[in-house]
């Protein structure tokens, strides 16, 4: 194999994990806590996108409750994107271990 075709085809593994990264910075995913009393939306980036509570959680009376309830949702809902950009990527890259992603 010669070392300019070599490089061709590193450019274009970079060109097509270019525009996965994009492409999963666009993608959601959605987790639900709670019994879905919390459901949070975010990016397979990490962004949060919209949190919706129940209102038969909020308690004034057990805010801890409800503070746990979103901390598990969020938690849930970007590991769930980073899951997916994972398997996605892994799909481009053919299982090699490229720093990074």
């Amino acid at each position: 194999m010669n070392i300019q075709k070599l490089m061709k085809q590193a450019q274009q593994m970079q060109a097509g994990l270019a525009a996965k990264q994009e492409e999963l910075a666009q993608r959601t995913v959605e987790a639900s806590v709670g019994g879905g009393k919390v459901t949070v939306v975010s990016t397979c980036a990490g962004d949060v996108l919209s949190i919706k509570i129940d209102p038969s959680v909020v308690d004034p009376s057990d805010v801890e409750f409800l503070e746990d309830l979103v901390l598990k949702g969020v938690q849930e809902a970007v590991n769930k994107g980073k899951e997916f950009a994972a398997a996605e990527m892994k799909k481009l890259t053919g299982g090699l271990g490229i720093p990074g992603l």
